[in-house]
């Protein structure tokens, strides 16, 4: 069967494949997802190590100064927007959650900055769990492998989890790895890709 080719090819190039973010702890994942936001992770993990230095927890970030924030993530994408995110989902946690990060998608998405991707992401990475992430590799190797016309992240990650069903969580970091560095936007390694006899893409 065609999908079950394509999650085992997935799966053994991409053996138990895991975030590229860089993070020590739940607080420092949740983080670096934000900034991750439109950002590449290679970027978000130039940043990460002077913002965890300074301020390494929901109390710190949460009274530190706005300005404060911006600077230190500056190089990163809409960096004042994440930065109010920073700030205000620090004190989320602090007034709701104990200052702990919850493992519940509802209860992630009322914090500032945080949809269900971001969420989703948080949960696979920190709990295994079996949730898909759309983000814009995934979404782009999807469509070009056929498996969904979804026209939003929210459609594709249904057809996707429909589809799949089990090995979520590992299929989407494998999706991600995948779009990131073979079936690229532009210049897709298309001669060196697994999934070519899967693929329907076409490319000039």
């Amino acid at each position: 069967m065609r999908i079950e080719r394509i999650r085992t090819k997935l799966l053994n190039k991409f053996q138990n494949a895991k975030t590229e973010l860089i993070f020590s702890n739940n607080f420092e994942l949740l983080v670096s997802v934000v900034l991750s936001a439109q950002c590449t992770d290679k970027r978000v993990n130039l940043i990460t190590p002077n913002l965890f230095k300074s301020l390494s927890n929901p109390e710190i970030m949460a009274k530190s100064e706005l300005s404060e924030i911006e600077n230190l993530i500056k190089s990163c994408n809409i960096f004042r927007n994440k930065a109010k995110y920073l700030k205000k989902l620090s004190q989320q946690l602090l007034d709701n959650f104990d200052g702990q990060v919850p493992l519940d998608s509802e209860q992630l998405q009322t914090l500032s900055g945080v949809g269900q991707k971001t969420a989703n992401v948080v949960l696979i990475e920190s709990s295994n769990a079996n949730l898909m992430a759309v983000d814009t590799h995934v979404f782009r190797v999807a469509h070009r492998l056929g498996l969904t016309k979804g026209k939003t992240p929210k459609v594709v990650e249904k057809d996707l989890s429909n589809t799949f069903k089990t090995n979520l969580g590992y299929l989407h970091q494998a999706f991600v790895l995948f779009g990131r560095y073979t079936c690229k936007a532009k210049n897709p390694k298309c001669s060196d890709c697994i999934l070519k006899s899967e693929c329907g893409y076409k490319y000039e």
